[in-house]
């Protein structure tokens, strides 16, 4: 693919890696690229990081034709740099551009783009514990008319941001509220596709959980209210009675690369899972008994991130004491000592740049 490059004529100040937070800083360069039916995917492009110029009748402002993915580069031990298993991000975009009729993209088109974009601000990958690149690839409809119908014309944009942990608590075991008002999905919807209208319409549930002291909210499924689906950001695993119970996905659920990689490891050592429906009752009801031995979300942003406390109809239950549990932890050293290099990757699941 010939990328044609401008570059920035003067670089920003990198802030200390101490300050990071998350998605606050952002790198010097960004990538673009166009699709038109007649050309395909053309005028390939990494130019100085900053605005884009849309039409006011843009498709993706005015019906939401829009979609991303997030992965992130890692800073080895030896100076080098590593991503997880981006080929998975891949392929769960072109699925949700195929669910919202946006043009899919060439998976080696795709990379080249990506991993051309990283080793140019190369400089930009953190070496502190804890830290990386955030890579935000994303890609909106931008026909110019109101009309609705599947699109036209888009844009794919990649733009990275280097991150410390996504949780202010870090990897301290967070409170989480079981919401029983608002859905976030149903399945023939949007559910499994990585789209921004379903991370709007869970914003007025986050804002009241948060006025009540909880990080997230945990979803119920949208038709009978019942079933357990997963955390606002995250995948949701449980540990009851010593086997790790998940939500199976049944089209409402995004699909999680780190949800899909504490499988595979742990079936990989021998440890039982299920993937199957999970009711709102049985949750509560292990929480009550005790047999709900650990609770924890997974995604790209945290890995994993401990749930010590569960609120279900203002009763709240602490999880293991409020402490991080001991598989927990086990899961977020293996998949980080992975992800930075610092363990064996055994899977295969690392691309080094």
């Amino acid at each position: 693919m010939d990328i044609k490059i401008t570059k920035a004529k003067t670089l920003k100040a990198k802030p200390d890696d101490s300050v990071l937070g998350f998605g606050k800083y952002f790198t010097d360069h960004m990538f673009l690229m166009d699709y038109t039916p007649d050309k395909g995917w053309h005028d390939a492009r990494i130019v100085p990081f900053g605005p884009l110029e849309i039409h006011p009748a843009c498709t993706a402002l005015h019906y939401g034709s829009e979609i991303f993915e997030g992965l992130k580069a890692y800073r080895r031990p030896d100076g080098g740099i590593q991503l997880f298993r981006p080929i998975e991000n891949i392929r769960r975009m072109n699925r949700s551009a195929e669910r919202l009729c946006l043009p899919q993209i060439p998976e080696d088109m795709y990379m080249e783009a990506m991993t051309t974009l990283v080793k140019m601000e190369d400089a930009w990958v953190p070496p502190s514990p804890n830290t990386s690149l955030y890579i935000r690839p994303f890609m909106i409809g931008n026909d110019e008319n109101l009309g609705v119908h599947s699109v036209h014309h888009a844009t794919f944009i990649i733009i990275l941001s280097p991150v410390g942990s996504y949780y202010k608590e870090g990897l301290n075991p967070v409170k989480i509220m079981i919401e029983d008002q608002d859905v976030r999905a149903v399945r023939g919807g949007t559910g499994e596709a990585k789209c921004g209208g379903n991370y709007a319409a869970s914003n007025r549930a986050g804002e009241r959980a948060e006025q009540k002291g909880y990080s997230q909210v945990l979803w119920l499924d949208g038709v009978e209210r019942k079933y357990i689906e997963e955390v606002g950001a995250m995948n949701v695993l449980f540990l009851i009675n010593g086997v790790v119970v998940t939500p199976a996905l049944r089209g409402s659920i995004l699909p999680g690369i780190t949800r899909k990689s504490i499988i595979e490891l742990l079936k990989s050592e021998g440890f039982p899972v299920e993937e199957r429906l999970v009711s709102v009752d049985e949750l509560a009801k292990a929480m009550a008994d005790g047999s709900l031995e650990e609770a924890f979300g997974s995604g790209t942003a945290a890995v994993v991130s401990p749930i010590g406390a569960l609120i279900y109809k203002d009763k709240e239950y602490v999880v293991n004491g409020g402490k991080i549990g001991k598989l927990t932890q086990h899961l977020y050293d293996t998949l980080t000592g992975i992800q930075w290099g610092k363990s064996e990757d055994k899977f295969g699941w690392t691309v080094k740049l």
